[in-house]
């Protein structure tokens, strides 16, 4: 058996799983926590990935072989000339730097500009926008920067060997803002603006199944990639498949051979660990719609569920617009959320249910449809995150995408990416190992009905909103 390893490195934790390279099964896995905050010392993800690492590898019998990590992305991980960490990582959800990110839109030629050159238009998440906030507030540390990396990069540059060059993939180094999806290369005329002149050092950049060395211990390196990037290897997604990400906030991204540049920002055109592309939409309302609603409902999950079954689609007329925090697909940061449709022959629990099922969703079908506008096919919907689990949201999707979908079998699909990958720089094949993964396909909607339903969400989205 040859065994690799795949790391997930997150916002919250250190996920480490052992993997047979030619089957894909899962042997064993670990895990550790990251400390909470949006500002966090690179030494803590060592200290976690050591952890995780550990466990993962306790029992084994065999030696592993090769080790990769897919790593939360946009994370600014910022080294001095002796390769010691100058400030903590500011992470993506930092979003101090929004007013850098707007700045930097407006001083370097504009959205469309940026969405032709980068893929996509700056936003607080971006490593382009937090460097820029690093010169403006601390330029000190800006000044001892010597290399600029992002999160997957560092740990897999801990793991190395010492003295090993950094390393990056087009898929992490797509998300930071001063990289070219289209042509595969850094853009440092972007990088020293936002440094206000300063030009650091960037990690080189190695193809889907290259090395980036090895380990003191002989293990081979893969190149590792960002956390989407991870997940969509992992679901093995092809070219026509849509991942539908249902976590506290939404993301809908897809697999496709060329690139995008949308200039809204609505769709970040970042690249895939294939040689792909892996255009993506988040939206701030997913999962946690779900559970306001059942909060106010006074029932669990599960009695949401079976509130929502029991109406028909549509709500009786109810249509939740799910913005409770705001919203970024589409932009309106300052919206809350709102029900209309109310009338003393509809409001009952049931039909309140069904109404945030289908708001939610709705809200991730609009980050579909910018998708679409991008030239993105959609054939097959993957479901995954924790609302996927809920009988209600497999009900309904099929109605309002109005295409299959299917509901993936339970698994870290990040750190299932990174060993991929790992096997795949191993094996020094053409295309990754094929490995298996098992989905339950939700029932099919009726197309008419779903239309109905898009419509009718379009319409008030339209009338509270004008978009």
């Amino acid at each position: 058996m040859t065994v690799v390893i795949g790391i997930d490195s997150s916002t919250q934790s250190s996920k480490a799983i052992a993997v047979d390279a030619a089957s894909g099964q899962v042997l064993a896995e670990g895990r550790a926590a990251h400390p909470d905050g949006t500002e966090v010392h690179p030494d803590a993800w060592w200290r976690a990935t050591q952890q995780a690492l550990a466990e993962a590898t306790a029992g084994l019998s065999e030696p592993v072989q090769a080790i990769a990590v897919a790593g939360q992305q946009h994370g600014m991980v910022t080294l001095d000339s002796e390769g010691e960490v100058v400030r903590p990582a500011l992470l993506w959800n930092d979003n101090r730097s929004a007013t850098q990110a707007r700045r930097l839109t407006e001083d370097l030629g504009g959205p469309t500009r940026w969405a032709e050159r980068t893929g996509s238009v700056p936003v607080a998440s971006f490593t382009v926008s937090k460097l820029a906030w690093l010169a403006e507030h601390e330029p000190a540390n800006a000044d001892r920067t010597s290399r600029v990396l992002l999160p997957h990069d560092w740990i897999t540059w801990r793991l190395a060997a010492p003295g090993t060059e950094t390393a990056t993939d087009r898929g992490d180094a797509s998300g930071t803002g001063y990289f070219s999806p289209a042509t595969g290369e850094w853009l440092p005329d972007l990088l020293t603006a936002a440094l206000d002149g300063r030009a650091p050092e960037l990690p080189r950049v190695l193809g889907p199944a290259e090395a980036a060395g090895r380990t003191p211990g002989g293990a081979l390196l893969g190149a590792g990639t960002g956390d989407n990037m991870g997940a969509a290897l992992g679901l093995g997604a092809g070219p026509g498949d849509v991942v539908v990400s249902l976590g506290t906030s939404g993301t809908v991204f897809a697999v496709a051979e060329n690139p995008t540049a949308e200039p809204t920002g609505a769709v970040a055109g970042f690249c895939d660990a294939t040689g792909r592309f892996l255009p993506l939409v988040c939206t701030l309302n997913a999962a946690r719609v779900l559970t306001a609603t059942a909060t106010m409902l006074g029932v669990d999950l599960a009695g949401l569920d079976q509130l929502a079954l029991r109406a028909e689609p549509g709500a009786g007329g109810l249509v939740l617009l799910p913005y409770l925090d705001g919203e970024r697909t589409p932009q309106l940061p300052d919206a809350s959320g709102t029900l209309v449709g109310l009338r003393r022959s509809n409001m009952t629990p049931e039909n309140l249910a069904r109404a945030a099922v289908e708001g939610m969703l709705s809200g991730l079908v609009d980050g579909l449809d910018a998708l679409r506008r991008q030239g993105v096919e959609a054939r097959r919907v993957l479901l995954v995150g924790g609302a996927a689990r809920s009988a209600a949201v497999r009900a309904v999707a099929p109605l309002l995408f109005g295409v299959p979908v299917e509901v993936p079998e339970p698994a870290e699909y990040v750190a299932l990416g990174a060993a991929r990958q790992a096997a795949w720089a191993l094996a020094g094949t053409a295309e990754p190992p094929a490995w298996s993964v098992r989905s339950e396909a939700c029932a099919p909607g009726v197309a008419d009905v779903g239309e109905e339903l898009r419509a009718a969400y379009a319409a008030v989205r339209d009338q509270v909103h004008g978009q």
